[in-house]
């Protein structure tokens, strides 16, 4: 016990003494943490440009105009005249819609003609393309049953029978989940998980490599050598105790940024220690199969690259291949992201998260047994020879 303390010791003071290591791992989350933020802190997109080409220039097609105008969501740019090139201009304002008012708009109106207007989304953008094409149904759907139920009323029918003739039926469409459909409380707390599981893995991807690199591990070790777990345990308890500061940063930040906290705080501090610990395992089992600690950073690197994209966060994994659907089931950021929005987006109960929590400890046991075989072996290759000498001989 006395080794163990002794080593666990050392292992903190290689941790702080190391430059790239503090830098990576205490200011990378900070700092992405503070950039993506702001990035997102409007939580919406607003004044986004649509252009109006207006073929009729009639008092009706001008109040249309002006509907869309008072929309927050969009900025309109009106053509009284229409441009050589629509595309050219869609890609010099880089508006995210076109709307065409044909002409004879008020004309065919005013004759119940129903004309027909063209609008033309960007999607080149898909989430300014959303935004914009919300805005422009809600604003274009109130000024057609307006005109409508007008039309009506000036043909002698009463107000509230015209609402019913326009609208046999109402629809009630009751949004579930981020109501607002704020950005930042949909994108920011997954990208800071994304952030975690990042420098986890970039930290354990020195921790054995190194020592075997530069030939420590034998003279620190050798009294560890029948010990694999606590050898491990070694180098992932200051990596879990450092993680805490991280997520207490990402609390406060969550205050700063307005952000609102999971459900069920017990169950998500818990869920969050069964990932950083899986996380943890898994860049310790990588360390000591790649004893090179350059190589070993570019594999977790591989592995953590894809990691959001494949997570199911913001594209379902039901949609993706068996196999990408394999990988992301291994990476520990996939179940973490599914529990994570049932607790902080759609405020689900806490018993939802129980499967992914099972899938998170199942992956740390995982990596966990894979980590201590693999170091059992690599104890036992590097010990075989009773001379310390020959011992270092057999890492070189």
């Amino acid at each position: 016990m006395k080794e163990f303390f002794r080593l666990l010791k050392r292992e903190f003071k290689l941790f702080i003494g190391n430059s790239t290591l503090r830098t990576v791992f205490f200011l990378a989350p900070v700092f992405y943490a503070t950039l993506l933020g702001f990035v997102y802190k409007s939580g919406k997109v607003e004044n986004t440009p649509v252009l109006v080409i207006d073929r009729d220039n009639t008092p009706l097609s001008s109040q249309l105009t002006d509907m869309l105008d008072d929309n927050k969501s969009i900025s309109i740019i009106k053509y009284a005249q229409e441009p050589l090139s629509i595309k050219d201009e869609v890609i010099r304002h880089e508006a995210a819609a076109v709307v065409i008012i044909p002409s004879r708009f008020e004309a065919d109106m005013l004759q119940k003609k129903y004309p027909e207007l063209n609008v033309y989304v960007n999607t080149g953008n898909v989430l300014t393309a959303n935004f914009a094409s919300k805005a422009l149904q809600l604003t274009i759907g109130t000024f057609s049953a307006g005109a409508s139920i007008k039309a009506l009323q000036k043909a002698g029918m009463p107000a509230t029978k015209a609402a019913t003739q326009y609208e046999p039926f109402k629809a009630n469409y009751i949004t579930l989940f981020n109501t607002t459909g704020n950005y930042l409380i949909f994108m920011w707390p997954a990208m800071l998980a994304v952030v975690l599981q990042q420098v986890i893995l970039l930290a354990m991807a020195v921790s054995f490599a190194a020592e075997f690199e530069r030939g420590s591990f034998v003279k620190e070790y050798s009294k560890m050598k029948r010990w694999a777990f606590p050898t491990m345990l070694i180098k992932v308890i200051p990596i879990w105790i450092f993680s805490i500061l991280i997520v207490g940063v990402y609390y406060f930040m969550h205050m700063i940024f307005r952000v609102p906290m999971p459900e069920g705080i017990l169950n998500f501090i818990l869920l969050t220690a069964v990932f950083v610990g899986s996380a943890s395992f898994l860049g310790v089992l990588i360390s000591i199969l790649i004893p090179d600690a350059l190589k070993a950073t570019q594999i977790l690197m591989v592995i953590a690259s894809p990691a959001f994209i494949i997570s199911g966060f913001t594209w379902p994994l039901s949609a993706m291949p068996a196999f990408v659907q394999f990988i992301a089931n291994i990476i520990p950021l996939t179940p973490f992201l599914q529990a994570f929005k049932i607790l902080l987006i759609q405020k689900g109960s806490v018993e939802l998260t129980f499967p992914f929590l099972k899938h998170l400890s199942i992956l740390l046991v995982i990596y966990a047994i894979l980590g201590w075989i693999a170091l059992k072996i690599k104890l036992w290759f590097i010990f075989r020879n009773t001379g310390s000498e020959e011992a270092e001989k057999v890492v070189e």
